[in-house]
């Protein structure tokens, strides 16, 4: 069984250890390589935004131990819309982990913001992440080409959605049986 845990001191090291792993360098906006601190900035960054209402953080925890993270990476109250991402750390990728988080971060983020419209942006050649969204329901939009992903880094980019009127239609979630190719 996965939790989420918000985002604080006690996962600072987990943090550290993520911010540096090859994958998260290359598939996230963490910067490569990540400036001295940079995962003690990051927390800080989501506890900011927890506390003005912009971003959540939540780290994901099977049997006490981490393994991976859930954050809610931009909160638009206007426009109704938030945008999410999810990571698997190395040790515990293919095991379908990355859908069982973004799952647990969806209904979350449903139940507490009820957002009209919630987004991923998907590197076309994350190949797992891309599975876990359709796992989840989530609708491919299209890709944005040769989009902005950090400096000196541009890539072709899925834009994933789930809609409130999807969310209506969708059979109830599956259960937390992990499929072994999801990463």
């Amino acid at each position: 069984m996965i939790t989420l845990e918000r985002f604080s001191e006690r996962h600072l090291d987990f943090l550290a250890e993520l911010v540096v792993d090859p994958l998260v360098l290359r598939f996230t906006r963490v910067p490569d390589p990540p400036p001295p601190d940079f995962a003690r900035t990051w927390l800080e960054s989501y506890r900011a935004g927890h506390a003005d209402g912009s971003r959540e953080g939540f780290v994901a925890v099977e049997n006490h131990e981490p393994v991976g993270i859930g954050v809610v990476v931009n909160i638009d109250r206007v426009a109704s819309t938030v945008e999410l991402g999810y990571v698997v750390a190395e040790n515990a990728r293919g095991r379908g982990l990355a859908s069982v988080i973004l799952r647990e971060l969806t209904d979350r983020t449903v139940a507490e913001l009820d957002p009209e419209r919630i987004q991923l942006l998907i590197s076309t050649e994350n190949i797992a992440s891309s599975r876990a969204a359709s796992r989840c329901g989530y609708t491919l939009d299209g890709v944005l080409r040769n989009a902005f992903l950090k400096p000196g880094y541009r890539e072709d980019t899925e834009v994933w959605s789930l809609i409130r009127r999807d969310r209506r239609r969708q059979p109830p979630a599956a259960p937390t049986a992990l499929p072994m190719e999801d990463a």
